[in-house]
């Protein structure tokens, strides 16, 4: 049966269930018996005392028969169906439905809409109505002597269980719409964080191989003056020769590796403007791409100089990216800057962003359903959107009145910008 299939996604963390569960058995504990002995009322008491420890006993399977530190959506399912049946009981009892705490009855399915997945949810919520309906016609009383005095209007007393059915409906169904939304973001969070921390690690892995570049030069061109004075002593030489052409190798190949060789120890710190950004961003697909990248910096009055921040690089370069991939033949980067703000503006010449997904840009696996090949729009928008956010920038997307295609607006307040410098 695929519904009871062990879930990768939807689980409940051990532990903290573990607590809430004990909370919950603790409580019902002390309420039966304050009832009872505190107020003196008649019921089933021993029977009752039985259900919560039975409950007590089902937290202990948890506790020392289930090893795993993550409840699956199969187990999480059938231990919340033990609490749903554990409260009902205990509510049958002591009055059904018009007993007080009845509202309890709802919280394992809106638990369950939260964490679990959608046919848990929705089979757990079935599961609550039925106990509700049960509990409106068949139960003992209340607690004597109140069921002797305790008398309301049908009107009212049918007015429980359809007010508590509706607000479970309402809820988990808004539970189960944000919880969706919650494990979906996650999942776009932690892909972003794997994406940016192997982009520290290739940052990292090309500093060393600048390093490396700058250290080997010197020794390199010493290697370089002796076989030229060893060429003229032996000419002709084809082992010297040989060499001295596998040295102008290492020398070219390490230039290569160099993130600029030209310049001093500084040269890994450098700090860069965005004008500087967007040139190496547009040289690395110029690499790779036959379209047009056209810069246009005429209105960069008042450029600021900041730390080469991964988080910026990889922002831009998902837009310029994703500018690449839908237009035409042309992309246009406009740079404008003055006293107050910093923007950058990116153009293409594609189709533009389809309507009826316009207005979730910036959200996490979003799809184009006009789309033919079904091309994920959301998780790259949604990264380069988080990361220039996070560094202080405000990113508007919209289709461009004076281009075709999209229109990418990045903004900075420049005292933001400046700000970066001292992160």
């Amino acid at each position: 049966m695929r519904f009871f299939e062990t879930s990768k996604i939807y689980s409940l963390n051990r532990i903290q269930y573990i607590r809430l569960r004990w909370i919950a058995i603790i409580g019902q504990l002390i309420t039966i018996n304050f009832v009872k002995y505190g107020l003196g009322f008649e019921f089933n008491h021993i029977l009752s005392n039985f259900i919560i420890y039975l409950g007590a006993i089902s937290n202990l399977v948890l506790i020392y028969y289930y090893k795993k530190n993550q409840v699956s959506d199969r187990s999480s399912f059938i231990f919340l169906c033990l609490d749903i049946f554990q409260l009902s009981f205990l509510l049958y009892l002591t009055g059904g439905i018009v007993n007080p705490f009845c509202i309890f009855i709802i919280i394992p399915s809106i638990f369950s809409s939260i964490y679990l997945g959608k046919k848990s949810s929705i089979f757990l919520v079935l599961i609550t109505i039925l106990s509700v309906i049960f509990l409106t016609f068949f139960n003992k009383g209340l607690p004597a002597p109140l069921n002797e005095h305790f008398h309301i209007s049908d009107y009212y007393y049918y007015a429980i269980p359809i007010s508590l059915i509706i607000a479970l409906v309402f809820l988990s169904f808004f539970s189960i719409s944000f919880g969706a939304e919650r494990k979906i973001r996650e999942n776009a969070l932690n892909k972003m964080e794997a994406i940016m921390a192997k982009e520290h690690e290739l940052v990292s892995l090309g500093g060393q191989a600048a390093a490396a570049a700058h250290s080997l030069g010197t020794p390199l061109s010493t290697i370089k003056i002796v076989l030229a004075d060893l060429e003229k002593e032996f000419k002709n030489n084809k082992d010297i020769s040989l060499l001295s052409s596998q040295v102008d190798r290492c020398i070219k190949i390490l230039q290569k590796l160099s993130m600029n060789p030209v310049t001093d120890d500084e040269f890994l710190d450098q700090n860069i403007s965005l004008k500087d950004y967007l040139i190496q961003i547009i040289r690395s697909f110029q690499e790779i791409s036959k379209k047009e990248f056209i810069l246009i910096t005429d209105q960069n009055n008042n450029p600021i100089v900041m730390p080469k921040l991964i988080e910026i690089v990889y922002g831009l370069r998902n837009f310029i990216g994703n500018a690449n991939k839908f237009s035409k033949k042309k992309i246009f980067i406009n740079l404008k800057s003055d006293n107050d703000e910093t923007i950058i503006k990116i153009e293409d010449d594609g189709k533009g962003f389809s309507k009826d997904i316009i207005y979730k840009l910036g959200e996490p696996y979003l799809k184009d359903s006009k789309s033919s090949n079904k091309t994920g729009l959301g998780l790259g928008i949604f990264i380069g959107k988080t990361l220039l956010e996070k560094n202080f920038a405000t990113v508007t997307c919209k289709n461009s009145k004076t281009r075709s295609g999209a229109e990418i607006t990045i903004l900075w307040k420049n005292k933001n910008l400046r700000s970066l410098n001292l992160n």
